[in-house]
C-alpha cells in the first residue's frame, strides 16, 4: 500500500532503492553519531540487510519524491530470541535536505501503523545521545518519538565511542 502526500509517496522498499539508501545512511555514519557504525556499509551490504528484513516481513518503507529517495524507515525484530518476536525496533533515516520538514513524522506514523498490522505489540526506539558538538544531532529523533507516545525507559551514558568522544543511548518504548 502506498500513501501519497503532496509529491511525496510512502511505499514499500524495492531493491532498486538500495543505492540511494546507501548514500543517505553513509551521511549519518560519516557525519553524525545517529549511527554508531564507524564505516559506512556499501550497497551490497544494504541490499543483503534489506533483503533479510523483507524476507522476515516487517514494514520496510521508503519516502520518494519524484525519482529521488528522501527517506526510509523499517521495523526489525528487537532481539533474535523467540520470546521477543512481538517486539520491534524502529529505524528512520532522512535525506539531510529533508530533515525538519515533517517527513520523519509521516514515516513514523506509517511505520507504527504497519508494525501493528504486522503483529508487533511493542516498538522500541534506541537513540544515541550525542555529547559536545553532537548534542543536537538526536534531539529531534527523541522529540518525534515522544510526540507519538513513546515513553523514555532509560538513558545509558558512554555506551559508544565515535569521533573521539563517548556517547550515550536513550531507550524509548510504545505499546502498539
Amino acid at each position: 500500500m502506498s500513501i501519497q502526500n503532496t509529491d511525496i509517496i510512502l511505499r514499500p522498499y524495492s531493491p532498486d532503492d538500495a543505492a540511494q539508501i546507501t548514500k543517505i545512511y553513509a551521511h549519518y555514519v560519516n557525519n553524525t553519531i545517529i549511527s554508531f557504525d564507524l564505516e559506512a556499509p556499501n550497497e551490497v551490504y544494504i541490499r543483503k540487510k534489506f533483503a533479510a528484513i523483507e524476507q522476515a516481513g516487517p514494514p520496510l518503507i521508503v519516502a520518494q519524491d519524484g525519482d529521488k529517495i528522501i527517506g526510509y524507515a523499517y521495523a526489525s525484530t528487537y532481539r533474535t530470541r523467540p520470546a521477543y518476536r512481538f517486539t520491534c525496533e524502529d529505524a528512520i533515516y532522512l535525506h539531510p535536505d529533508h530533515v525538519g520538514k515533517g517527513l520523519g513524522s509521516q514515516l513514523l506514523a506509517h511505520l507504527i501503523s504497519e508494525a501493528k498490522e504486522f503483529g508487533f505489540n511493542q516498538m522500541i526506539a534506541i537513540i544515541s545521545m550525542g555529547t559536545g558538538k553532537f548534542s543536537s544531532n538526536t534531539a529531534g529523533s527523541i522529540a518525534i518519538h515522544k510526540k507519538f507516545g513513546f515513553e523514555t525507559l532509560g538513558e545509558f551514558p558512554e555506551l559508544g565511542f565515535k569521533f573521539d568522544q563517548w556517547h550515550g543511548m536513550t531507550h524509548l518504548q510504545k505499546k502498539l
